[in-house]
This record gives structure tokens, C-alpha cells and sequence, in this order.
């Protein structure tokens, strides 16, 4: 009889393209790995994994068993999740991922509703962009994720997670007090588009929004400082030193030198949850995606 625990090996040795890979998803060292995936080629009678250079790779009796083995984690979650749906307690270990402004904007006060409202629940969050979390999430090192994408650049999201809609998160133009646009109702980003800019880095998506909402207008920005964290472009702008896009969502106070004006037409971004299909009678993922879509609601 095949070993449920082996199989396990196996399918994240298969997700991960490595024994390291394996290794660091299971928290197991690299000789354990190995160990299981020598016996479970004892139990098959037959090679599950071929070197390849350095690395390896599955066989063609290794790929099957590790589709086989996705399969069967996969209903093994489905019969776990619908045991704790009828036992009904809402406990154990829960794992959440959020980008960096949802995990500054929401995911405090959804943490700490958590706490209040079921105890025996240990929940654990750390941030993570979307392209991190979706895999994570397949793998089973997260339970939900929170994530965002843009209507002209959907986040593909595989036929194993569910989907739920948290908000809409609205962006809006920092410019130093003293821009000739800073006291306008409304700026088109257009507009701007002479101005230095501060941005993320290229391929980040707000940043690879901003560069196709300009190029659309004909114009090439010119992207003079680059930051991930909000807080530092907005202190570059308070500088005098370019003008930047922020959402709302997580926005720290700015300093009377920074003026927040509205865009025309105002672009949102869409923040989601995500989990596995086969979790989603889980009692504790049920009650992470409520207060998600019951603070999302008031954010929004």
C-alpha cells in the first residue's frame, strides 16, 4: 500500500522542480526527502526520479504517481475540511498572505477580529506579492491569500482556488503642494505626463499600469526614483522630487507638503481572497474570508 506521507514527498518534490525545493516546502531536510523518495521507488518497483544535470527530474512512472499524488492530497483536504465542518469549531493553525498594502490597510483589524471572535484559532500572516502566493497557496503553505490585479491585467487563477471579491481599491495623484495641478478637483494622468515620476520597479503591476495608461496617450514616462513601500515615494514627492500614483488602501498620513488629488478617471485596482477548492469546507477558512469581505466592505 502506497504511504499517503511519501506521496506527499513526491508531489512537492514534483511542484517544486527539487529535493531543496521539497526540502524547504515540507520544513524536512534535504536526506529526508531523499530517504522517502528512495522507499516509495521500493514500493512502485520502479524509478520515480532521474538526474539531470545537477538537479533532476520525474520519470514518466514519477510524473504520473505525482499527478495521481496531487490528486489524492487534494481529497484527503476535502475529507479533512468536511470532518472540521461538522465538528463546527473553528480552531488549529491558519496561514495568510497578503501584498504589502493589504496587509498594512486590512489585515490588522481582520487579524485581530479573528482573535476576538474564535481563540482557538492561531492564525499567521506574512506578505507576499501575488506572483509568491499564488504558488504558495497551491503547494499548501498558505490557506488564503490575498491578492490584486487590474481589469486590463487579470491575475490568472487555476481551476484548484476559489475566488471572493474584497474591494476596489481607488488610486489617487500625489503632488507637491506647490504643482500647478495640486489644487485641482480632478488631473488626468495624461497631464502629467512631462513630469518626473516615482514609481515601483518595472514588472511590479502598479508600475506596469502606470506605463500603459501613458504609452496609451502617446507618451513614454519618465521614471527618475523607483520604491516599493508607499511611505518613500510619498516622502520623494513631499521632497519635491516627482509626482507618484497611491492607493488608498493602507495610505499612511501625508505630510502637509503632499497633496492627494483625484484621477480622471479614477483607476482601482481589484483586491480578492484566494484558497484551495479542497479547503473550502474548512470551518477556519470560512470564518478568514468573512471578516476579509466584512472589513474589505468598509475599506472599500
Amino acid at each position: 500500500m502506497l504511504n499517503l506521507e511519501r506521496l506527499r514527498v513526491l508531489h512537492a518534490v514534483s511542484t517544486t522542480g527539487s529535493v531543496v525545493g521539497a526540502a524547504r516546502t515540507l520544513h524536512v531536510t534535504t536526506s529526508a526527502v531523499s530517504q522517502q523518495m528512495a522507499r516509495l521507488e521500493r514500493e512502485v518497483g520502479q524509478p520515480l526520479v532521474e538526474r539531470q544535470g545537477r538537479g533532476i527530474r520525474l520519470t514518466e512512472a514519477g510524473a504520473l504517481l505525482a499527478r495521481h499524488a496531487g490528486e489524492l492530497l487534494a481529497h484527503v483536504e476535502r475529507v479533512e475540511s468536511g470532518l472540521a465542518e461538522h465538528r463546527g469549531a473553528v480552531t488549529g493553525p491558519l496561514a495568510i498572505a497578503a501584498f504589502a498594502t493589504a496587509a498594512r490597510g486590512l489585515l490588522p483589524d481582520v487579524l485581530r477580529d479573528l482573535r476576538s471572535r474564535h481563540p482557538d484559532l492561531w492564525v499567521t500572516l506574512s506578505e507576499r506579492e501575488p506572483h509568491e502566493a499564488v504558488p504558495a497557496l497551491r503547494r499548501g503553505l498558505l490557506d488564503v491569500a490575498v491578492v490584486q490585479d487590474w481589469p486590463d491585467d487579470v491575475l490568472a487563477v487555476p481551476d484548484d482556488l476559489v475566488r471572493r471579491h474584497l474591494l476596489d481599491d481607488t488610486f489617487d495623484l500625489a503632488l507637491p503642494v506647490g504643482h500647478p495641478l495640486a489644487r485641482r478637483e480632478r488631473v488626468a494622468v495624461k497631464e502629467l505626463a512631462g513630469d518626473d515620476w516615482i514609481s515601483w520597479s518595472a514588472g511590479q503591476i502598479c508600475h506596469d499600469w502606470l506605463v500603459r495608461t501613458l504609452r496609451a496617450d502617446g507618451a513614454e514616462p519618465r521614471v527618475v526614483h523607483t520604491a516599493s513601500e508607499h511611505s518613500t515615494q510619498i516622502a520623494l514627492v513631499a521632497a519635491g522630487l516627482g509626482v507618484a500614483v497611491i492607493p488608498r488602501l493602507g495610505r499612511e498620513p501625508a505630510p502637509p507638503s503632499v497633496s492627494f488629488v483625484p484621477i480622471d478617471p479614477p483607476p482601482a485596482r481589484r483586491v480578492f481572497a484566494l484558497w484551495r477548492l479542497s479547503a473550502t469546507a474548512r470551518p477556519a477558512i470560512g470564518a478568514a474570508v468573512d471578516a476579509l469581505c466584512r472589513f474589505g466592505a468598509l475599506a472599500d
